[in-house]
């Protein structure tokens, strides 16, 4: 029952720093590899999520 708990503690915690170093790494061998259409598209959405994260959680987002 313990190692159920600590698995669910460990994907509660790193699920979305996972999927945002994965997006990013995603974008940054798309911008690399890719010369204009689809892969340029794909690195800007890949790169822009994080940053669109940073800023929510960093600006706007307002604690209580």
């Amino acid at each position: 029952m313990r190692h159920a708990k600590t698995k669910h503690a460990f994907w509660h915690l790193w699920a979305w720093p996972i999927a945002l170093g994965t997006m990013t790494a995603v974008g940054l061998v798309s911008a690399l590899f890719s010369d204009g259409g689809f892969g340029d598209a794909l690195a800007w959405v890949t790169l822009g999520m994080p940053v669109a994260v940073c800023v929510w959680y960093g600006w706007f987002r307002r604690t209580r």
